[in-house]
């Protein structure tokens, strides 16, 4: 990320995002957020990673108010099997139950992407099936020894030693990390941010 003045802010503590979207050589700086993550009665992983992305951004554009008027990025990422949203697994049991009903069948991956800017709320949203092999019951546990899930929506990172668990996906493997890269890039090129682009030579 370079030092010049960043043309964002994310709204969110993930070194998966910040990495995504270091990737594409946006300049940005990264602001902590606090908010209720609690999903509503009767809604659904899309309308929750919707709603909490925007909440996010609109939490990063508040502490930026009085001192930037640049965008503000939010998003949220939710793992979907049998209509059951999974959350981050907080004890080796969790991570058991949760690596089970991924095991040899398929899930939903569903990311939101929210930016705020001085246009109003701009939205995305990104759905990526993966298809997990079996997995022995040993190879759970290791996994869980790994340290790897702990903070992990659904309990896994497709990007670690949880690559070797995916049989194929259909969709997005950005959005599967937790940033849609192609949805995110529209949103910030149709507010005028380029990322690496800006940075090309040009034709004309």
């Amino acid at each position: 990320m370079s030092a010049a003045a960043p043309d964002f802010y994310l709204a969110s503590a993930s070194p998966r995002r910040r990495d995504l979207l270091a990737q594409l050589r946006y300049r940005f700086v990264a602001l902590q957020v606090d908010i209720d993550e609690t999903p509503r009665p009767a809604e659904d992983a899309a309308a929750l990673v919707l709603r909490l992305a925007a909440q996010k951004a609109a939490a990063g554009a508040r502490l930026v108010e009085l001192s930037s008027p640049r965008p503000v990025l939010g998003a949220d990422t939710a793992v979907v099997v049998d209509g059951r949203i999974l959350g981050k697994p907080a004890s080796p049991e969790e991570s058991m139950t949760m690596l089970g009903l991924l095991s040899g069948r398929e899930h939903r991956v569903l990311t939101g992407v929210a930016l705020m800017h001085s246009g109003g709320l701009r939205t995305a949203l990104s759905e990526t099936r993966v298809h997990f092999r079996a997995l022995s019951r040993a190879e759970m546990q290791r996994y869980w020894a790994s340290g790897e899930p702990r903070d992990k929506a659904g309990g896994y990172a497709i990007q670690g030693l949880a690559a070797s668990f995916v049989e194929r996906i259909e969709g997005s493997y950005t959005g599967v990390v937790g940033l849609p890269l192609f949805e995110t890039a529209r949103l910030l090129q149709d507010s005028g941010i380029s990322g690496w682009q800006q940075d090309a030579p040009s034709d004309e």
